[in-house]
């Protein structure tokens, strides 16, 4: 039976590893697979998923308009080769609407569907597509990020150079490692965290 799955976690958790040696495993098995990642600034302009061990894998660029229901019903109808399972990166970013596409298409077609993303922004606060993942998901896997005292990491913040977390700005700004870090509770309200050097995380 197809399910919606739900792989959250905070920043630098190996999610996107995780999706492309998903989309690896099923593929080395001759089945096919569809890959989505969000369509945000110079990330997404080659439409390629990449990981920090260096692994990549194409994929279809989606935005808030994009209807993933009637783009999956129109491949299956036009490939003779069946989708077998339907990977989405960075699904922290979809909206309510397309959450609930993703479930028609796991019960309508019976098609799986592996999402990864964030649980929560910089501010502590559910992303759209987080929240209806974590409402509406048939499973919901935490994978796990270590904060730089040790402890799990459950948040991500948004630092300075000088490793000072900003608490205000726009929900959305593109970086990685250069701006975001992820914290365990306690220094995420601790309004600092020990800079280090982001080239070696």
């Amino acid at each position: 039976m197809a399910q919606l799955y739900f792989y959250h976690s905070a920043m630098n958790a190996g999610k996107s590893t995780m999706l492309l040696q998903a989309n690896h495993n099923y593929q080395e098995r001759g089945m096919r697979t569809l890959l989505f990642l969000p369509q945000m600034g110079d990330r997404s302009e080659k439409s390629m998923i990449t990981s920090r061990i260096g692994l990549q894998a194409a994929a279809y660029p989606f935005d808030a308009r994009f209807n993933f229901l009637r783009y999956v019903e129109k491949e299956k109808d036009t490939s003779t080769l069946p989708i077998q399972c339907i990977l989405v990166d960075e699904a922290q970013f979809l909206t309510k609407e397309q959450v609930i596409q993703l479930t028609r298409i796991v019960d309508d077609l019976h098609i799986p569907i592996l999402a990864y993303g964030l649980r929560t922004d910089f501010r502590g606060e559910l992303f759209e597509g987080s929240h209806y993942l974590l409402a509406w998901a048939d499973s919901l896997k935490e994978v796990k990020s270590v904060c730089h005292c040790g402890k799990k990491a459950t948040r991500t913040v948004r630092t300075d150079e000088q490793g000072n977390i900003r608490e205000k700005g726009p929900q959305i700004q593109i970086g990685g490692n250069d701006i975001y870090m992820a914290t365990c509770r306690k220094h995420f309200y601790s309004k600092k965290v020990v800079p280090f050097s982001r080239t070696e995380q």
